[in-house]
């Protein structure tokens, strides 16, 4: 025999012994596994009869006093046979949940085999194909904790259930016990709440709806935040649906094309609910639904209920008004603690129940809107933070800024970029105060080139727009509003500045229980510096500068708050489609957004129209019960270190003494009488005084290598 041949046999040997000693430790695990296995203590499917929800989470305001929500207040499940259920909601959920499921005797090994795999050496179970028949166990007997004794429970309780019912009656069990959202379980409960008929009535696309509840009841909610999400999930339950066979194409088509109105949504016994469905969200990220369901938590938030309820009517009062005024049907407003990041105050729109507007969708948190002008302080704090000051001047003039036009090209067309004012006018020189206070265009756009359109995202980002991820979206637009922003992160990010240049993350959470009354969370403060304080201070002292407005929104315009120091920054879009105000003392951040949840343009009016009087009503409310507090004033000692442009010097600044009487240089032996000092002036562009790499160095050897140098001479 071969040497080759010797080998070959040797392998096969060495690999049927293998495969003995792999047959021998799975049958000993196994041994071990049944042994270990019956003596957990497993509930007796008798119990799935009797379960009842008996603890509910519920939702208070800061104080602990008053309730927002009883997540299960008014349990709704109407129990109906197999029978009496559509057809299609019985192939729907196999579909989705378990296509193997008139196959299987209650588990699926493989499918256990490779959730034990994911899950080695974790010691609990975060991941496993559960068959129907386990989530009936799940839902109906067993706790919700991720143990692998749990897990293991559940296995045997599964094949006990298979062994005891039928298949239609395991999955009658599972669709009358299945979670819909809310206070809905079971599928009677949800067709009625839906769409108004019985779950016997429901056609295909109603039917692949409903099946795709259950995985996450509130993220998929028709009436929540998520309705694409809600789409996708539809049609991915048809396609599995046509996939096994359920279906047949035409069925399938037809279904994707079917047009499914959902019923108006009842008041559910709720106060704030735009802020409280963010706070179920936040609960069921973390501690998961069944948590949230069955384990009796006591939240306590941190919305101030009083506040909450002058906003809704501020809110309700103000937008219905926009409607007949500027076309503009909706609002939201949002309302921080600069010093501890709490929210105060979450209104997502004029009227939750509204389903005119889509009144549930939260624009607060997930209408992403291009804020207008209400982004450049991002913009003019980082320009501060390179050592530009707010007497820093640059020439508000028309100009060119796409460098691949001509300077001459005074034109957005063809690619080229020179954008307006709002007014029409360019004046000449202007500090970066009255720019910003003024909300001038111009000098806007070129602080945002002096600062770094990288710079200034990467500021904007740090200190709480978590939205404008792809840098290279972007570019010189961007300080006029070119991003897409949440009102949450705008109110919170201007917070920053109110806390003198310190971040606290948005909270809603002050304290949870759980039903034993044990503290599982708890508000803990963690600020952290984002920007220089003495940045924060000057961006502070700019917006609460009613000398510095005035010559825009004159004086004593629904900005100006008498004694009080307030600082406001409006914002209006190109298209009028957004009109935003930000405003904040050193204690409160307010923000509001005023448009049309369609996207659809408002009346040709700026914020300060639109959005102003609203926010001004709802800071008026706040400054009632809020201290005093009063801004710091910024540091100007470092402004000696500058150079002369930085601190506003824009005609040159070569400064010499003449004799007055022979009109020449003074020397040292003329009177002092006869000599005066005199300016050259030597005018540029600030290009010509500063490179942007280094504003405080030397002046440019050669300022025209800047390619927007000849742009900015022009």
């Amino acid at each position: 025999m071969s040497k080759k041949n010797k080998r070959g046999v040797g392998g096969s040997n060495l690999f049927k012994i293998f495969i003995k000693l792999f047959i021998i430790a799975i049958f000993l695990l196994s041994g071990g596994f049944a042994l270990w296995a019956s003596s957990l203590s497993v509930p007796e499917l008798d119990s799935l009869e009797k379960r009842k929800i008996t603890r509910s989470t519920k939702i208070y305001d800061r104080t602990g006093k008053i309730l927002l929500y009883d997540v299960h207040e008014n349990i709704q499940r109407t129990i109906v046979s197999f029978s009496e259920i559509s057809r299609n909601v019985k192939n729907a959920a196999v579909a989705i949940e378990d296509a193997d499921f008139y196959k299987h005797k209650g588990i699926k090994p493989w499918s256990i085999a490779r959730a034990i795999l994911i899950n080695l050496g974790a010691f609990e179970f975060k991941q496993g194909g559960s068959t129907i028949t386990q989530q009936v166990v799940k839902n109906s007997i067993l706790t919700s904790e991720k143990k692998i004794s749990r897990k293991l429970k559940e296995w045997v309780l599964a094949l006990k259930l298979e062994r005891k019912f039928s298949k239609e009656k395991i999955l009658e069990l599972y669709l009358n016990e299945s979670p819909y959202g809310g206070s809905i379980y079971g599928i009677e409960e949800a067709s009625n709440m839906f769409f108004a008929k019985n779950s016997a009535e429901l056609t295909l696309a109603e039917s692949a709806y409903l099946a795709a509840l259950p995985q996450a009841p509130t993220f998929y909610s028709p009436y929540g935040n998520n309705k694409n999400k809600l789409e996708e999930r539809k049609n991915l339950v048809l396609q599995r649906m046509f996939e096994n066979s359920f279906i047949t194409k035409d069925e399938y088509d037809s279904a994707l094309e079917e047009f499914v109105g959902f019923k108006p949504q009842r008041d559910i016994g709720i106060n704030a609910p735009h802020f409280v469905f963010f706070v179920i969200e936040y609960l069921e990220n973390k501690y998961g639904r069944r948590a949230v369901e069955e384990k009796g938590f006591k939240v306590i938030t941190t919305l101030d209920f009083e506040l909450q309820k002058k906003a809704e009517e501020i809110i309700f009062k103000y937008a219905h008004e926009n409607e007949e005024k500027f076309n503009a049907e909706n609002a939201g407003l949002v309302a921080i603690d600069p010093k501890t990041g709490q929210i105060l105050v979450m209104v997502g729109s004029r009227d939750y129940f509204d389903e005119e507007i889509d009144g549930n969708f939260n624009v607060a948190i997930n209408a992403n809107r291009q804020p207008g002008s209400a982004f450049k302080p991002f913009v003019y704090a980082t320009a501060f933070s390179k050592g530009y000051t707010p007497e820093t001047t640059v020439f508000n003039l028309k100009t060119q800024f796409q460098t691949t036009c001509t300077p001459e090209n005074l034109t957005s067309d063809d690619g080229c970029y020179s954008p307006e004012n709002y007014d029409g006018v360019f004046g000449g020189p202007i500090s970066f105060r009255n720019a910003l206070a003024q909300s001038v265009n111009i000098p806007a756009v070129k602080a945002l080139y002096l600062a770094g359109l990288q710079d200034s995202l990467r500021t904007a980002k740090d200190m709480g727009i978590k939205s404008l991820s792809n840098i290279n979206r972007y570019g010189l637009t961007l300080v006029l509003g070119g991003g897409e922003v949440s009102l949450l992160d705008m109110t919170s990010a201007y917070g920053v500045f109110a806390n003198e240049g310190m971040r606290n993350e948005p909270v809603s959470i002050l304290q949870i229980e759980d039903g034993e009354g044990n503290i599982i969370e708890k508000f803990s403060q963690k600020n952290e510096r984002i920007i220089q304080k003495n940045t924060a201070l000057q961006i502070s002292d700019i917006l609460s500068d009613e000398d510095a407005r005035a010559p825009a929104f004159g004086r004593h315009s629904y900005l100006y708050f008498e004694n009080r120091d307030i600082a406001v920054k409006t914002g209006t879009t190109n298209d009028y489609r957004d009109a935003w105000i930000i405003g904040y003392g050193p204690n409160i951040s307010v923000g509001a957004w005023v448009g049309n949840n369609n996207n659809s343009p408002m009346e040709k009016k700026v914020a300060g129209f639109i959005v102003a009087p609203m926010w001004n009503a709802f800071m008026n409310e706040v400054l009632l019960i809020t201290n005093d507090e009063k801004f710091k004033k910024p540091n100007d000692t470092s402004l000696s270190e500058l150079k002369p442009v930085l601190k506003g010097e824009w005609r040159g600044g070569i400064e010499y003494v003449i004799d007055k009487i022979s009109g020449k240089l003074a020397t040292e032996h003329t009177p002092d009488e006869t000599k005066e000092e005199k300016v050259l002036t030597d005018i540029h562009s600030i290009l010509y005084w500063v490179d942007k790499k280094n504003p405080n160095g030397e002046n440019p050897k050669n300022p025209e290598e800047d390619p927007q140098f000849k742009f900015w001479e022009y």
